[in-house]
């Protein structure tokens, strides 16, 4: 069972859109998972334009992958080192702390996620709804 920075059970990030390297909602990153899908964000539009400009489109829909696009708000797991990338470019997006797994900490201290936590990420949040 993977666990999130805290050392506690990784809880969902979103399935609304579907995400994570095994697209089942969790960013539970493995040793197949070359890019370190580990870090449970919600975008935003500076983000989104960010990553656009170095190279990952998160925004164009790409059906053939299932790959819906992604809007500011949606919760996506994203790979440790661009989420390092966009922290060092001052347009990292939020953290759900909790979603995270603890893999992103041999990335990024702890301390520097906290400043980015989103503080209500357990509950009231449609994206880790199911369909009911």
């Amino acid at each position: 069972m993977h666990k999130n920075v805290y050392g506690e059970k990784l809880i969902p990030c979103s399935t609304k859109p579907m995400t994570g390297f095994y697209r089942n909602g969790c960013c539970d990153s493995g040793d197949d998972d070359t890019f370190v899908h580990s870090v449970c964000v919600i975008v935003t539009k500076e983000f989104l334009e960010f990553s656009k400009e170095v190279g990952n489109d998160l925004i164009t829909p790409h059906p053939e992958w299932s790959f819906p696009g992604l809007t500011p708000g949606d919760r996506w797991c994203l790979c440790a080192s661009r989420w390092v990338e966009a922290w060092k470019a001052g347009v990292a997006p939020l953290v759900v702390l909790e979603a995270t797994q603890e893999k992103t900490l041999d990335f990024v201290p702890l301390a520097e996620l906290v400043k980015f936590a989103f503080i209500n990420s357990i509950s009231g949040n449609e994206n880790i709804a199911s369909d009911n």
